[in-house]
C-alpha cells in the first residue's frame, strides 16, 4: 500500500490499514471527538457564518447508514447538506482556513470546502487566517473525521483509506478516455 501523504499513524481497524494521516488543522480549544472509520461518507451537515458552529457526518458502513453526532454549537445562521453519490463518488480532498474569531481567542475552522472525485463543494465560512489544504489524487478516500468543538468547529481532521479502482469494461474504457484526454 502506498500513501501519498505525510505523518499520522498506521492504524488496523477491522482487519484493515488505515492511515490517519490529514491534520489536524485547527485550534486547542473545546473537546475532542472522534468518530471513528467507515467505508465511506454519504452526507455533511455544516452550520456556519463567520465560521463553522458546527458538521455532522452521515457515513456508509457497508451499505448501512451511520449518522455521527453533531460535533459544535448551536449558532450560525447558514446551513449546507453536501450530499454524495455512492458508491461512484467519494471524497477526496478538504481544504479551508482556520484562526480566531474573537481577537486573541483560540483559533477555530473560519472556513471549509471539500472535494469529490466529480466535484467540489464550498467554501462554506469566511476564508480568513491561516490555509490548509489535503488532496488526494483520488487513490485515497476520507473515511472518517476527528476533531475538537465546542462552541464552534475548533479542530478538524481526517482518516483515509483506498479507494477501490473500478474494474472491467468501464474501467478500461474511462482509462482509455482519459489518456486521450491528456
Amino acid at each position: 500500500m502506498t500513501w501519498r501523504t505525510t505523518g499520522g499513524k498506521d492504524q488496523i481497524v477491522n482487519r484493515k490499514k488505515i492511515r490517519f494521516v490529514a491534520g489536524p488543522w485547527g485550534g486547542s480549544g473545546g473537546a475532542s471527538w472522534d468518530d471513528g472509520v467507515y467505508s465511506g461518507v454519504r452526507e455533511i451537515i455544516l452550520v456556519y457564518d463567520t465560521c463553522i458552529d458546527s458538521i455532522r457526518v452521515i457515513y456508509d458502513k457497508h451499505g448501512k447508514i451511520v449518522k455521527g453526532e453533531k460535533h459544535g454549537g448551536v449558532g450560525g445562521s447558514k446551513m449546507a447538506e453536501i450530499k454524495l453519490q455512492l458508491p461512484d463518488e467519494y471524497l477526496v480532498g478538504v481544504s479551508g482556513h482556520y484562526g480566531p474569531v474573537i481577537n486573541s481567542g483560540t483559533p477555530v475552522i473560519t472556513s471549509i470546502s471539500f472535494t469529490s472525485n466529480k466535484r467540489t463543494f464550498g467554501p462554506y465560512g469566511v476564508e480568513s487566517g491561516t490555509p490548509f489544504v489535503f488532496s488526494s489524487d483520488g487513490a485515497e478516500k476520507i473515511v472518517g473525521f476527528k476533531g475538537r468543538s465546542g462552541w464552534f468547529l475548533d479542530e478538524i481532521g481526517l482518516y483515509l483509506a483506498p479507494a477501490k479502482r473500478p474494474s472491467g469494461l468501464y474501467y478500461r474504457v474511462q482509462q482509455t478516455l482519459k489518456n486521450l484526454v491528456h
